[in-house]
């Protein structure tokens, strides 16, 4: 009787690393490839497709029934609706809290994830990025699946993000003028050398719950890096260094020089001033070292790049009308032991107040919301889902109002929900559908909601406060109790 593969499911199965270690374990595991496109995908003898969006927990919890192991590749540095209210790091611990979850009901065995290696030495004053990457493993943690995390600093590929701007940058300028970060030390690592590492964690290794470093053999600076870099290209530039050019210039510099989405530099771009070198307390033989030095994964990455601009560009099929959607998310304090149930029913309470006279609230006894506006016109209408809510997360669905475009709204929705490990939660809005026309919604509605949850986590910080301090007073009375 023929031995049973694993079921891998693989988060971000079409991203720059997922569709590469699809290859990988080919004939290995069974293959389930999640992806948001995933229902247009051909199915193959070793990868199953399944439509996948992960800001969705039943999307969630449907893309991982029947594997065994569960693969996070995922980030969310770029928009992902027509418009996005919020930052990446946000976004981030909603995404992985979905998996997290999902993953502890239907069973798995074991998370692998796709990290970026912690300097631990700094780790009080992290970049936006490295920050989020961290908090990503954390909450994935929460629910008691076992979690193994590969951290890689920059990997050396034909795609992805560092490696690609680096490129750019030695071939579209023939002088380069380099800030004091470019001396920061870093240990790059091959693609291959990644997609090894993360088959053997996968296949071969016994490390649930470990956090593991992979670096390529050679430790170098930035700048050593793009001086490589124009060796392989056969390119000579001059290279200036200038001390006192800041992050913040880099960050315009690159992104107009390379044309890249400033979603992907500017959180790159921070994280450059941290030395990212494998640390020994985190290497494990056979996975951490790679094998494949610098030079060599720049010339292979730089291949692959010239073979698919050699390759004519496919006619680009028709596309329907965009969906004009909004995704708003948004990060508060919670006071000392509320639950993320309790702030969704005292915003409720806080946004009649705070917008007094002009709207007013109703909340029925099954915890359906109305919010209107002056007489009886109701502006939107949330709908309660007690099936779906926990006293951790309070999900309501927008199924009514003016403001809603009810012919196409299919799963508009409002969520609160508490961030494992701290006293926070997320308020977010998925899959919005505005009844406005998309000019008036951007300059109007967009605009007043935007200025409402600035205003509602003000407010929640200052009660935050206020009640941190009410504890103190608490703790040193009972300290000085006789």
């Amino acid at each position: 009787m023929a031995e049973r593969k694993p079921v891998i499911a693989i988060a971000g199965a079409s991203g720059y690393i997922g569709h590469n270690l699809l290859d990988c374990l080919k004939g290995k595991a069974t293959v389930i490839g999640l992806s948001r496109n995933g229902g247009s995908r051909k199915d193959t003898d070793d990868v199953k497709w399944r439509s996948c969006d992960l800001f969705s927990m039943k999307d969630a919890e449907k893309g991982l029934e029947g594997a065994d192991i569960a693969v996070y590749l995922v980030h969310s540095m770029m928009k992902s609706a027509k418009l996005t209210q919020g930052n990446f790091e946000d976004m981030d611990v909603i995404l992985a809290d979905n998996f997290a979850q999902a993953a502890k009901r239907q069973g798995i065995q074991q998370i692998v994830y796709l990290s970026g290696i912690i300097p631990e030495e700094h780790e009080s004053k992290l970049s936006q990025h490295l920050r989020s990457r961290l908090e990503v493993e954390r909450v994935l943690r929460a629910y008691d699946v076992p979690v193994t995390a590969l951290r890689a600093g920059l990997i050396v590929g034909p795609k992805g993000s560092s490696f690609p701007i680096l490129s750019k940058l030695v071939k579209r300028l023939p002088i380069m003028i380099l800030p004091k970060w470019t001396s920061t030390k870093t240990q790059p690592v091959a693609l291959k050398d990644v997609l090894t590492a993360l088959t053997s964690i996968i296949m071969d290794f016994d490390l649930k719950d470990r956090s593991i470093d992979v670096g390529g053999p050679d430790v170098m600076t930035y700048r050593t890096m793009m001086k490589a870099t124009a060796n392989v290209m056969g390119k000579n530039p001059k290279m200036l260094n200038v001390p006192f050019f800041s992050l913040t210039l880099s960050r315009l510099w690159l992104r107009l020089v390379t044309n890249t989405p400033k979603e992907m530099v500017y959180p790159l771009v921070e994280s450059l001033k941290h030395p990212m070198i494998v640390h020994k307390s985190h290497t494990v033989e056979g996975i951490s070292n790679g094998q494949t030095p610098f030079k060599a994964a720049a010339q292979l990455a730089l291949d692959a790049d010239a073979k698919k601009e050699k390759k004519a560009m496919p006619l680009l099929p028709a596309l329907g009308p965009l969906k004009q959607d909004v995704r708003s998310v948004q990060r508060i304090k919670l006071p000392h032991g509320w639950t993320a149930d309790e702030a969704a029913r005292y915003y409720v309470k806080w946004l009649e107040t705070f917008l007094n006279p002009w709207v007013h609230t109703t909340v029925d006894s099954d915890l359906n919301c109305k919010i209107g506006f002056l007489g009886n016109r109701t502006l939107l209408e949330l709908s309660y889902s007690g099936e779906r809510s926990t006293e951790d997360r309070a999900l309501y669905y927008i199924t009514g109002g003016f403001l809603l475009d009810d012919q196409a709204n299919e799963r508009g929705r409002m969520e609160f929900r508490k961030i494992p490990g701290a006293n926070e939660a997320i308020v977010a809005i998925h899959d919005y559908l505005p009844s406005l026309p998309w000019f008036v919604y951007y300059v109007t509605q967009a605009n007043m909601h935007a200025f409402v949850m600035s205003a509602f986590r003000k407010h929640m910080n200052r009660l935050s406060v206020s009640e941190r301090d009410r504890q103190y007073v608490r703790n040193l009375t009972v300290e000085d109790t006789p």
